[in-house]
């Protein structure tokens, strides 16, 4: 899960080679601006600010964060494309959303519509309970379920998310049946928990990096367990196939030429693989991912039908 730290020098080496670390390079050679297509404070804001300091210092240029909220995504989305195709405009893209969304009818754009560049973070699923909770493992939990059937429920956040497919997928691999309580973001679904509303939470790693002792995590969705987490199983050890969490990337308008998509790409490569970088992110429980320009179809077409069988599951989509 966690990128290998010894590749950070020779991709800084690839960077200068490239002229991407000379603040007077041809490219970028005035701050680029970063749409995030939500409102500030929330998980997609806060990679970005994590990115802010590591690009000014590698490429001498600002990320001037904006903000395009409405419809969870769908409206900077839908916009994406009218803005010039000269890198100097780039947006934050999520996973499932970008698939999901333009499944329920018109959103204003489609997912083959566009063209990410890079992956370079996710936010892992994790089941979650209050830290007095009975539910010592995560077996407990799966021999409740088993014993009452749609009796034990999760909150979350809304249908469709990344937390309501793995609740979805969980279900169906642990052969259980469980209930869902969506809810408007992941703040919510937490204090629905701590309020005793819920038994448990379909939360992410990020929750058990905000609230410490508040909350325990019974298993994570990750390949390997989080270095923030080292005593917290996967859900793999456990015997539950599950990797999945909410996936955050940059994209570009499609009139961006092939040239400027990579070295893009390389950018966000450069700075994902910078220690200090790589600490600052998974201090708050996200996880690090390497998913480049010329990866990208394949990891998008693996994802898309992932999320569109948990969708159909989870009646979210015809």
């Amino acid at each position: 899960m966690r990128p290998d730290r010894s590749r950070f020098w020779p991709l800084l080496a690839l960077a200068l080679a490239l002229g991407l670390g000379q603040p007077a390079a041809a490219f970028p050679d005035r701050p680029i601006t970063y749409i995030i297509p939500f409102g500030p404070g929330g998980e997609s804001d806060i990679t970005a600010r994590h990115q802010q300091p590591f690009f000014k210092e590698r490429f001498g240029q600002d990320f001037v964060i904006t903000y395009k909220p409405g419809g969870g995504g769908a409206a900077g989305w839908a916009e994406l494309n009218t803005y010039p195709g000269d890198g100097y405009t780039i947006m934050g893209v999520n996973l499932p959303h970008i698939v999901v969304k333009p499944l329920h009818g018109e959103v204003g754009f489609r997912t083959e519509d566009l063209v990410a560049v890079y992956f370079f973070h996710y936010t892992p699923d994790a089941i979650v309970v209050a830290d007095d909770s009975p539910f010592s493992s995560l077996q407990d939990l799966i021999e409740y379920a088993g014993s009452n059937p749609g009796k034990l429920t999760f909150s979350g956040s809304d249908r469709g998310t990344a937390n309501h497919l793995a609740q979805v997928t969980f279900d169906k691999l642990a052969e259980i049946r469980t209930s869902y309580m969506p809810m408007k973001g992941t703040g919510a679904a937490v204090d629905a928990l701590l309020a005793e509303d819920v038994q448990a939470q379909w939360g992410y790693t990020s929750v058990g990096a905000k609230h410490g002792k508040k909350v325990r995590l019974l298993a994570v969705a990750t390949d390997e367990r989080h270095p923030r987490f080292p005593d917290v199983p996967t859900f793999r050890e456990l015997g539950i196939d599950i990797v999945s969490g909410a996936y955050r990337g940059i994209a570009v308008p499609k009139s961006t030429p092939e040239d400027l998509r990579r070295r893009l790409s390389d950018i966000v490569s450069i700075i994902n693989a910078d220690p200090d970088f790589q600490e600052r992110m998974e201090d708050d429980g996200m996880a690090l991912l390497d998913i480049g320009y010329d990866e990208m179809d394949a990891f998008l077409e693996q994802k898309a039908a992932q999320y569109i069988e948990a969708a159909r599951a989870a009646c979210v989509i015809d």
